[in-house]
């Protein structure tokens, strides 16, 4: 259960991407992981994890939305260099949605933009909207061998 002091609609911007980035967190400890949240802001890696035993190691990047939108992934896809990456729509306080990708799926779901000689990646909000995807967090599996 997620719940602010703020309303939907004035939530800062870094209080959204830690909200999402514990609700991950909490989620992969269900899950039996060692869990360590890299500093804010770090290039590329949000989460790293660890199985109970130390034989699996596995990098998240996690996308807080605070709506169902397409997700920025930057003006370099070398930049996208997890394992997975969980995208969180907190389409109401208290029940936030995830995704979970493998990196190389959203690198082949990519869209690009190139605007005024700018360029910038996006995931459109069709491709990751998958069953498939939607709250598996199996596909990272068990931390616990």
């Amino acid at each position: 259960m997620i719940r602010t002091k703020y309303s939907r609609k004035s939530v800062p911007t870094p209080t959204i991407g830690n909200i999402g980035l514990y609700f991950t967190c909490y989620h992969l400890s269900l899950m039996g992981w060692n869990v360590l949240p890299t500093s804010r802001n770090a290039k590329g890696v949000d989460i790293i994890i660890y199985s109970q035993n130390g034989q699996r190691k596995i990098s998240i990047q996690v996308k807080f939305l605070s709506k169902k939108n397409s997700v920025p992934l930057g003006n370099k896809l070398e930049s996208l260099i997890s394992d997975f990456v969980v995208i969180c729509i907190r389409n109401s306080p208290n029940n936030p949605t995830c995704y979970i990708l493998k990196s190389q799926e959203v690198k082949n779901l990519v869209h690009k933009r190139e605007k005024n000689e700018n360029i910038s990646f996006w995931l459109q909000r069709p491709d990751y909207e998958k069953n498939d995807f939607l709250e598996n967090w199996t596909r990272i599996g068990q931390g616990v061998p």
